[in-house]
């Protein structure tokens, strides 16, 4: 997992992640709640690692584990918000049941987070009104859709090229209706 002052790291990537650390050390919740919204492909998942890798302690939720299916974005901004943030915010556990992708179904178990001095919550759709007024910090990814659509085809390959147009339909939507890039108080501009 790249650091900050690492040179793999784009200089926006290294300034958006100063940016939100110094979000997060300057917030009083507990836990620390930061959501990180933005399209496939914006680079979510590296950011939440490298920011997670700042803070010792931090826990980090992906969406991928929470979406049930192909079309559940916009389902899983309700399971997080239900099961996720709210159970956080009250100091306890978050739960949420996994799906099984590879037989796209309920796998049966569910993950669990405890509440952790930071926690990070990253994934397409987590950023709505709802989930910002439990969040101490709210980030916004934005990239170009072709550098997007490169890096999730060669991170996901063939499993995701089938479900590229299906689930941006469902991101659109989500724009539509949320605002996301609106409800972020910082907003990343990547390559």
């Amino acid at each position: 997992m790249p650091s900050p002052a690492d040179p793999s790291l784009t200089t926006a990537a290294a300034a958006g992640i100063e940016r939100v650390a110094d979000a997060v050390t300057a917030a009083s919740g507990v836990p620390v709640v930061v959501l990180i919204d933005g399209r496939s492909g914006a680079g979510k998942s590296t950011f939440a690692d490298t920011l997670a890798g700042r803070f010792p302690d931090a826990a980090v939720v992906r969406l991928d584990d929470v979406y049930p299916g192909w079309d559940g974005l916009r389902a899983a901004t309700d399971i997080v918000h239900e099961r996720v943030l709210t159970p956080l915010r009250r100091g306890e556990p978050a739960r949420w049941p996994l799906w099984d992708w590879s037989r796209d179904r309920p796998s049966g178990r569910h993950a669990t987070v405890e509440p952790a001095p930071v926690v990070i919550v990253e994934g397409a759709g987590v950023l709505t009104a709802a989930s910002a007024a439990l969040a101490d910090v709210t980030v916004w990814l934005e990239a170009p859709d072709v550098a997007r659509k490169a890096r999730a085809l060669a991170r996901d390959g063939d499993a995701y090229r089938p479900h590229w147009e299906r689930w941006a339909t469902q991101e659109d939507a989500h724009l539509r209706e949320n605002r996301p890039a609106e409800l972020a108080r910082i907003v990343v501009a990547l390559p």
